[in-house]
């Protein structure tokens, strides 16, 4: 007995597909390949999924940074690229406020060259290089206990762009206005490099 697959994907009247016509069969395969995969793109999520806590103990849901492009960091203080902060800084006086936001992460992954406590930490961004832009409490941007934003931001079946590990302190993770992962800059990249301020100027 010959076998029939019917399917009922609203792309033609009377749509029969025999399973012993090759091309018949393919063209099958061929559209519900693209249902799943559109499905799955559908379910990626963006910044606006996550929440998290800044520096001072507050909740800050990252959906109020909707329509602002958006770059990521994770920061430390006894690190060679504990300079970037000023850098960062002259970044976000230069083009930050309406469009663009700066959102440091302070993580103790890398060398123990984060050790201090949340307080301590705004301290000393105060202190050495007058940080204006935001900073978030001290989390784990790696590992078993990393944050559920840095999950999506290293893992393209959560981004949907790309694996990218946090390799050392102040890598840079630049997000779209529509909270979407642009792409990812490593820790070397100068905050006032035309990577980051062409992107802003587009």
């Amino acid at each position: 007995m010959k076998c029939l697959i019917f399917a009922s994907l609203n792309i033609g009247p009377n749509l029969v597909f025999n399973a012993n016509k090759p091309n018949a069969m393919k063209k099958l395969l061929i559209i519900l390949f693209t249902i799943t995969t559109t499905a799955a793109m559908s379910q990626t999520k963006t910044l606006y999924d996550f929440t998290a806590k800044t520096i001072d103990g507050k909740d800050f849901d990252f959906s109020s940074l909707k329509g602002k492009k958006v770059l990521i960091v994770n920061t430390a203080s006894k690190c060679g690229y504990t300079p970037q902060y000023a850098k960062l800084e002259e970044l976000y006086k230069q083009m930050g406020g309406e469009k663009f936001e700066i959102i440091g992460f302070p993580a103790n992954n890398f060398g123990a060259q984060e050790p201090g406590s949340n307080d301590e930490i705004a301290g000393f961004c105060q202190k050495n290089y007058g940080v204006t832009f935001t900073m978030m409490e001290k989390i784990s941007v790696k590992g078993k206990d990393q944050h559920p934003l840095y999950t999506w931001l290293t893992e393209e079946d959560q981004n949907g762009v790309s694996d990218d590990k946090v390799k050392w302190n102040f890598q840079k993770f630049l997000i779209d206005e529509n909270g979407k992962l642009v792409k990812s800059l490593g820790s070397g990249v100068d905050p006032m490099s035309k990577d980051i301020t062409s992107w802003l100027a587009k």
